[in-house]
C-alpha cells in the first residue's frame, strides 16, 4: 500500500516536471497568448501619432512665411523651410491673438493670415455666407455663372 502511494506520488511529480510544472487547467497557455497580445498592443501604442500631416511642405511654409513677413512677425525672405525662426514667429503671432501656442500652425492663425481654405470651386457659394441675405463676393465664383 505504501509503495503504491510512493509510486503514484513520484509519477505525479515526474508528470508535472515533464509538463512544465503547471496543470493544464491553470491557464498557462492563456498567459502566453496574453503576453503576445500585450506585446502587439505595446508596439501599436504610438501608431496614432503618425496619422495626418507629419510636416509642412515647402510651398505651404513659404506661404506662411510670406504672410508672417507681411504682418511684421518675421524678417527677411521666405525660405520655404519650416525652421525654428518660423516656428517662433508663428508662436508670437498666435500668442498675440490669444490663441494656443502648442500646436503650430493653428487653423485660426492660418485663416487670419489669409491662408485658410480655398472656396473657388464651390457649387453653392451662397452656403459660405452666415447670413443668406448677404451678397456673396464675386471672388467666390469659379468663373462662368451657373445657369
Amino acid at each position: 500500500m505504501r509503495s503504491s502511494r510512493l509510486i503514484s506520488g513520484v509519477s505525479v511529480v515526474l508528470l508535472l516536471a515533464l509538463c512544465g510544472g503547471t496543470p493544464a487547467f491553470a491557464g498557462g497557455h492563456k498567459a502566453a497568448s496574453a503576453s503576445k497580445s500585450h506585446k502587439r498592443s505595446f508596439l501599436r501604442r504610438g501608431a496614432w501619432k503618425h496619422h495626418g500631416q507629419q510636416k509642412i511642405d515647402a510651398d505651404r511654409a513659404r506661404d506662411i512665411q510670406t504672410a508672417l513677413i507681411r504682418e511684421k512677425y518675421l524678417d527677411g525672405e521666405p525660405s520655404g523651410v519650416w525652421d525654428q525662426r518660423t516656428k517662433d514667429a508663428m508662436t508670437r503671432y498666435q500668442e498675440d491673438h490669444g490663441w494656443q501656442t502648442k500646436s503650430l500652425p493653428d487653423a485660426r492663425a492660418l485663416i487670419q493670415l489669409g491662408l485658410g481654405p480655398k472656396h473657388e470651386n464651390l457649387i453653392n457659394p451662397a452656403s459660405l455666407s452666415p447670413n443668406p441675405n448677404e451678397p456673396v463676393p464675386a471672388s467666390a465664383f469659379s468663373g462662368r455663372p451657373l445657369k
